[in-house]
């Protein structure tokens, strides 16, 4: 005879585990509608009115020639695919990019308030990328962009990690400490290099870039971050055991069988690239890594499985809201994205530093 627990699914677990994947998979759908609807909103906004229906006509037109009837100048044509539609693409990106850092960040060093900005890492990556702007590629052994804002980023995140460390243990407290103090010194010697370069006005277009700006954005930049973003983010989901034991505690991680320094030495390699090539083509922007990792979260729990894709899509959402907001807020100048991401973040902060749980925000339900 078939045992009464077999018989109800409710008493099994069956049922509620089949409900929550349910609901994250709706969750997942709705962010990917948001991600459409945002970027459509995205290349229709600007100093130049697009309507909504051209903008998209105008993509369509350029992905398939004749598929709709053309209602739309080549003035507008030229704006929406060599301008807004690059810079909403890389807005995505990097927005996903960051906030999936911030969330690895969070799990690797077992600190809520983790992320690239608050440790030190895009102020590295920042000024890896200023060495090869202001003073050129040849300065630094030919290193491109990417490849000098890559070695700032690791070369911070790891003084950060040797730092941090109190008897072979990581503390958080020494982890923040020492993040912001590498944040202001690797700061203090970017300022340096643009206030000792030559050319004012050039020193004044880096300085504003740094503060984060996509407004450089065009189709050639757009395919490092994306496979560099695809193949990383594949391979943090393949991981996402070790991630959620490591979460948990160095000791539980050890006890299931992960090599622990090694897998470290993987996040931080991985952590800083993203972050290098991320910086390089959009400055240094705050708080996405701390905001939407958390926010995750709350949504669907701590299993990085689930945690991963939801932090991208919410990243790539929220920033290219932020970028519409910086657009238009005084246009036409055009506001740095820290200054909007930091009307969100700093509220953001205060709160998280209030909680009392907050020790346990990035621990493993």
């Amino acid at each position: 005879m078939t045992s009464t627990a077999q018989q109800d699914p409710a008493r099994t677990g069956l049922r509620p585990k089949s409900r929550r994947a349910s609901r994250f998979l709706l969750l997942v759908a709705a962010l990917v509608v948001a991600v459409v609807a945002s970027t459509w909103l995205a290349v229709s906004i600007g100093a130049v009115h697009v309507a909504l229906p051209q903008a998209w006509g105008i993509v369509a037109d350029r992905l398939a020639p004749g598929l709709v009837p053309r209602t739309w100048t080549p003035v507008q044509e030229q704006i929406v695919w060599e301008f807004r539609l690059p810079r909403a693409l890389l807005a995505l990106l990097v927005g996903a990019g960051l906030a999936v850092v911030g969330a690895v960040l969070q799990a690797l060093v077992r600190n809520p308030l983790a992320d690239p900005f608050l440790l030190g890492v895009s102020s590295g990556a920042s000024f890896g990328a200023v060495l090869v702007l202001i003073l050129g590629a040849s300065a630094l052994g030919g290193l491109s962009l990417s490849a000098a804002a890559f070695a700032g980023s690791l070369l911070a995140l790891g003084l950060v990690y040797l730092l941090a460390q109190r008897s072979g243990r990581l503390t958080p407290s020494r982890l923040v400490l020492a993040g912001v103090a590498l944040a202001y010194l690797f700061q203090a010697a970017y300022s340096y290099v643009l206030q000792a370069a030559q050319s004012g006005r050039a020193a004044q277009q880096v300085l504003f870039w740094l503060m984060g700006s996509l407004g450089g954005a065009r189709w050639h930049l757009l395919p490092l971050p994306a496979v560099v973003l695809a193949a990383g983010v594949a391979y943090l989901l393949l991981q996402h055991r070790p991630l959620n034991a490591l979460a948990a505690g160095e000791e539980s991680a050890v006890s299931l069988g992960v090599n622990v320094n090694r897998f470290r030495l993987t996040l931080f390699v991985l952590t800083s690239l993203l972050v290098g090539v991320l910086v390089a083509t959009s400055g240094a922007i705050a708080f996405v890594g701390l905001i939407v990792p958390h926010s995750a979260r709350l949504l669907v729990g701590a299993d990085h499985r689930r945690v991963l894709p939801v932090t991208a899509l919410l990243g790539a959402v929220f920033l290219q809201l932020v970028d519409i907001a910086a657009r238009t807020v005084n246009a036409p100048q055009e506001l740095a994205l820290s200054i909007v991401t930091a009307l969100f973040g700093v509220p953001f902060f205060l709160w998280l530093l209030r909680r009392r749980s907050v020790d346990r925000a990035v621990s493993v339900t």
